[in-house]
């Protein structure tokens, strides 16, 4: 029987024939892959004939076509829909990616190609692009080892290995606790929830065949629990199961696993010459140094701090107003929070959510691409690999753009957070080839789904990684879409969010799910002005995280973690009643994988960006400024990595921003 996976797609779109593909289809697959991308890349680095970019870069470009089709299926299925034969094959995969790449990277005959073509470019005739590529794979090439040898370059192939195995264990730690933690809710449990959290808990029980109602470690679930619940022990269970996931001292304790990680990431920076793995994660990233994302930051940090203290004390007051002695704890700030909320600028979640159903939020996110880009729509009925997922065709002047896969709702089989991925890249080298692209998120289910403005936003976030994805307009796949410097790489879907807020957008869209009637004016003005509530909160949780992150990687590896972090919190003067976003036993970002490591503050260094760039169609007076966004998508969204993100910045912008607009779209300037 041939195996689906490597027999051509005949399906619409060339979509993955996601029903007759096979859990057990995926390891003859990728063994069949790897045996031709080895192939191709022997025939590469043995070619005869003098080395051109034809004959080297852009047969690299091609070589592995078989593997990065099957792993496009394989790996957003392990992330959105895993098994218990999904995981295994991660954990058996990972050893052999890792070690695919590193026979790459190693083959010294292909390394001097490269590198005599990197010696001669100036005589080659080459395109601003091929140089570009050119100039990034020799890049990448040395700093992954290409130029040691010997007992140093088996060594860190070791460490490459060591490290791809670790960073599957830890994401599947943290998959296990919060799939396989859930609280039963009672009736008395229930008192003072909203109707939109009640029926998320039925709708959590139900996916896990169970009566009644159930509390999980799903965030669009625990958050309104926690801001909502009145009974204060049963939101300390609560908050501190969800933030011990990944250090529970089970088989998935991720504590051990975390130094490890750090040590190994201090031994391959030095291995490469290079002082820290910060000092060597940063390089090729638009910070280019530690002490700038430090200055950055610390920046933003005091601010921030200050802001939250005077928050505590006003949320601590309540507390005690209504009988409650002792200090503001973690569990009790949202649940707080939202009662102020409520009061100071009468927003409540309840009221708020029947305007902002899914339905909407798509509707809304899609017409703003519309209206900036000329992009149209239309739902596909095709097969795909789970009944939750929707798929449609995007399309510009009747022409075909890409396909879009919305993955919106949590399931015990999905990893926790939200992220945009492509199965399929754009690229035109060996002929046009149009992406697919996927948004995975993480909402309760409900009927109809409803969404919180957090949740809405998300939404708009992972929908602008997803035009980044489908406007790329470049011939190497190598620089398509998202691959760009990590800190540039939030900027598009950071900046799409803003146009969730622009008043025209809700009033078009934000309807109540059951009379279709607009969100009331004055909501709207009070949804707005409540824009920069509790951000000394939210940017204390971030900062926290991102500073944690930076000391991990900055200087030694630290032998036990978890007292690094609590140090390095007790200096900054963390808030009693505040955590970080993401603990270390559970922060994914830079464990699960290096993508993040050392790097977890690129949200803030894109949002300064962000800020300064909607600011840009702001001044023009019109939010869909017709000319600002041709020139957002011919210097941004279609331009990939195509040159260094400072420059696509500048020609978009005119100039690099400073970090006022972030501080003011945050509440902080005048606590700055």
């Amino acid at each position: 029987m041939t195996n689906p996976l490597l027999a051509p797609w005949d399906t619409p779109f060339a979509l993955p024939p996601f029903a007759a593909i096979r859990d057990e289809d995926f390891m003859p697959a990728f063994d069949a892959a790897l045996a031709e991308a080895r192939a191709n890349i022997a025939a590469i680095a043995g070619n005869p004939e003098a080395p051109s970019f034809a004959n080297t870069i852009a047969a690299m470009e091609l070589a592995e076509e078989s593997l990065d089709r099957v792993g496009g299926v394989f790996y957003n299925l392990a992330g959105a829909d895993s098994t218990p034969a999904r995981e295994a094959l991660q954990r058996e995969l990972a050893p052999k990616m890792s070690a695919f790449s590193s026979e790459i990277i190693n083959n010294r005959a292909l390394f001097q190609r490269i590198e005599t073509l990197w010696q001669e470019r100036e005589t080659l005739g080459l395109d601003d692009e091929q140089l570009r590529v050119l100039t990034l794979y020799r890049r990448m090439f040395v700093r992954s080892g290409a130029q040691l040898d010997g007992a140093a370059a088996e060594r860190l192939t070791a460490v490459k290995a060591r490290l791809a195995v670790l960073g599957t264990e830890f994401g599947q730690n943290l998959l296990a606790d919060e799939r396989d933690w859930f609280l039963p809710l009672s009736a008395d449990d229930l008192e003072g929830l909203p109707d939109f959290v009640i029926a998320s808990a039925r709708a959590a029980a139900e996916e896990r065949g169970l009566e009644g109602h159930v509390l999980t470690l799903n965030r669009s679930l625990i958050v309104p629990f926690l801001q909502s619940s009145p009974n204060r022990p049963l939101r300390q269970r609560a908050y501190e199961a969800w933030v011990a996931r990944g250090a529970n001292g089970n088989a998935s304790d991720n504590r051990a696993i975390a130094a490890e990680i750090l040590s190994l990431r201090e031994e391959r920076a030095k291995l490469l010459g290079y002082p820290s793995f910060a000092a060597y994660k940063l390089e090729p990233e638009m910070a280019k140094t530690p002490q700038a994302v430090r200055d950055l930051l610390m920046r933003v940090w005091t601010p921030a701090r200050a802001k939250a203290e005077a928050d505590a004390a006003v949320l601590e007051g309540r507390m005690h107003a209504e009988g409650v002695n002792g200090d503001l704890e973690a569990w009790d700030w949202r649940y707080y929070s939202q009662a102020r909320r409520l009061e100071e600028h009468d927003l409540d979640e309840a009221a708020l959510k029947p305007y902002l159903s899914l339905e909407a939020m798509i509707g809304a996110a899609f017409d703003c691409a519309n209206r900036l880009f000329g992009l149209e729509f239309r739902p596909l009925d095709v097969p795909l690999y789970h009944p939750d997922v929707r798929a449609w065709e995007v399309t510009r002047n009747g022409k075909h753009v890409a396909v879009f896969l919305g993955d919106y709702f949590a399931r015990g089989s999905k990893r926790s957070g939200a992220w945009c991925s492509a199965m399929r890249s754009q690229r035109k080298l060996g002929g046009e080839v149009r992406p697919i692209v996927v948004n995975v998120c993480n909402f309760a289910k409900g009927d109809p789904a409803l969404l919180s403005w957090d949740d809405a936003r998300t939404l708009f976030h992972e929908f602008g990684h997803a035009l980044h994805q489908m406007l790329s307009d470049v011939t190497h796949g190598f620089i398509s879409g998202t691959s760009v410097a990590r800190d540039f790489v939030e900027l598009p879907s950071q900046l799409y969010e803003h146009w969730l807020s622009v008043p025209e957008v809700l009033e078009k869209h934000a309807k109540h799910w059951k009379t279709g009637q607009p969100m009331p004016a004055d909501m709207v003005q009070r949804l707005l002005a409540a824009s920069t509530y509790d951000q000394g909160f939210a940017t204390v949780e971030f900062v926290s995280s991102a500073l944690v992150d930076l000391a991990f990687h900055e200087g030694a590896a630290p032998a036990d973690p978890m007292a690094k972090q609590a140090e390095v919190l007790a200096d900054l003067g963390m808030p009693k009643a505040i955590r970080m976003r993401h603990a270390t036993p559970h922060f994914a970002h830079i464990f699960s994988g290096d993508g993040y490591s050392s790097g977890y503050y690129s949200y803030m260094w894109s949002e300064v960006m962000d800020a300064d760039a909607f600011a840009a169609f702001e001044e023009t007076g019109d939010a869909f400024d017709p000319a600002m966004a041709e020139k957002l998508e011919r210097f941004i969204l279609s331009a990939g990595g195509s040159r260094e993100a400072e420059a696509l910045y500048t020609d978009f912008r005119g100039r690099m921003p400073g970090v006022e607009p972030l501080l003011k779209g945050r509440g902080l300037l005048d606590a700055a």
